[in-house]
């Protein structure tokens, strides 16, 4: 049954079936083969139980906020705060480039609305100010797995729905590799700067232009500080941080930056569906699939077969890195977490892994596929924001590829590291 599965699932992807109904059929398949057609009328409850999930309610909760605050004009802001505290250093607009993408992740939590909210104004600004333009496409793109590192993450959310974990303690999970993969990508873009001359964007460290921009920006950066402050306060939950973000977005655009009207809120209207409706189609195909897979116990098979390979706990985390990167290249980042946390989580759980250190680095490994050909969203957004080619900027990416891999790795070997603030919030 496996075999069949696997085969009708690959060559389904080559001929390009959309990875929702490549789940839903592949589910079926399994069903019919070990079942014949007698459960069949369970599906429709197995696909709407897959979506009956108050944790996913968050999912077009935070899809609605970022798709506001990337469009009430926050993003000029963003970028004018990151370059009083950074544009002066050697490669400035680079290190602005990395900054941004921390404070955009607060706010949007997706790499491919963190490159069309920046990649806009910020490309540009680079290639003006002496950057190649691939570039600063590449770096754009790089910079923007960190959207779904640090939270809020909508693969965290999928993650802590399938397997169980706490999302508060996902998301404080994030912090640190989100902030670590920020640093290097600096520190990479500090060496190449050095060496081609790009150079410091404005000047001297000023504190009045400083401070200008943290009050033009603090209302912008004041989502994130909301969702994590309210969710690690024991205010709300992870969820109803998304709704409370949701009010928050609606309250600053309409009364502090008054660009909120009736079609920009239809538009962000318009892009939460659809974000939404693709998200848990996913989830609610990938609940056959689960469900079939559960049934005939193929995970216990799975592990038992992995544990006899092996039984060392960092040659499985090392076996996990790269079967997501390789992945990560081909299929959708929430299906490849629907599909594959079910059987990993478990068998990383017996060798005693930490389910939380576990899902985040597998999110942390997927996301570096946004970047990767052939199916890599945030490096096509990218070069279709600055009209590059996909072979010019990926001659530029390897270096901050490089550096994005040196991060999953120091997550995946260090579990007390990745671990820490959780730890010292008490979430775990």
């Amino acid at each position: 049954m496996l075999t069949t599965v696997l085969i009708a699932f690959a060559v389904m992807l080559i001929i390009g079936t959309p990875i929702a109904f490549i789940l839903g059929i592949v589910g079926l398949l399994a069903l019919i083969m070990t079942s014949g057609r007698s459960l069949l009328l369970l599906v429709p409850q197995q696909i709407f139980s897959g979506m009956d999930s108050f944790v996913l309610m968050a999912i077009p909760f935070y899809c609605l906020a970022g798709e506001l605050m990337n469009a009430l004009g926050i993003s000029e802001r963003i970028i004018k705060l990151a370059n009083a505290l950074v544009g002066h250093l050697k490669g400035g607009l680079g290190h602005v480039n990395c900054l941004d993408s921390v404070f955009f992740a607060g706010i949007s939590g997706s790499a491919v609305a963190d490159v069309a909210g920046l990649g806009t104004m910020i490309i540009p600004a680079m290639t003006d100010s002496g950057y190649s333009k691939p570039y600063a496409t590449a770096l754009t793109a790089a910079t923007s797995v960190i959207g779904p590192t640090i939270p809020p993450s909508i693969p965290m959310v999928i993650y802590g729905s399938t397997v169980g974990v706490s999302v508060a303690a996902l998301f404080a999970a994030g912090l640190i590799p989100g902030l670590l993969m920020a640093l290097l990508m600096m520190v990479t873009n500090h060496i190449i700067s050095s060496k081609r001359g790009y150079q410091a964007h404005s000047g001297k460290f000023s504190w009045s232009r400083f401070g200008s921009a943290i009050k033009e920006g603090l209302l912008a950066l004041g989502m994130p500080v909301i969702i994590m402050g309210g969710i690690l306060g024991g205010i709300f939950t992870p969820t109803e941080a998304a709704a409370v973000a949701v009010g928050y977005a609606l309250l600053v655009g309409g009364l502090a930056f008054k660009t909120l009207n009736f079609k920009v809120l239809v538009s962000a209207l318009k892009r939460t569906v659809y974000t939404t409706g693709v998200s848990l189609l996913l989830v609610a195909m990938g609940g056959i699939l689960s469900w079939v897979l559960a049934s005939e116990q193929v995970p216990a098979a799975m592990a038992n077969f992995v544990l006899g390979i092996s039984a060392n706990k960092h040659m499985f985390m090392l076996y996990c890195c790269i079967l997501f990167l390789i992945i990560g290249c081909f299929m959708d980042l929430s299906a490849s977490i629907i599909i594959l946390s079910p059987i990993l989580a478990p068998i990383a759980m017996r060798l005693g892994i930490s389910p939380l250190h576990f899902g985040i680095v597998m999110v942390l490994a997927l996301n570096i596929g946004l970047i990767t050909p052939p199916v890599g969203a945030a490096l096509f957004m990218a070069c279709t924001v600055a009209r590059e080619s996909i072979e010019n900027v990926m001659r530029e990416m390897w270096p901050f590829l490089l550096s994005q891999i040196v991060t999953l790795m120091v997550i995946a070997f260090s579990g007390n590291l990745a671990l820490l603030v959780p730890r010292i919030l008490g979430l775990i």
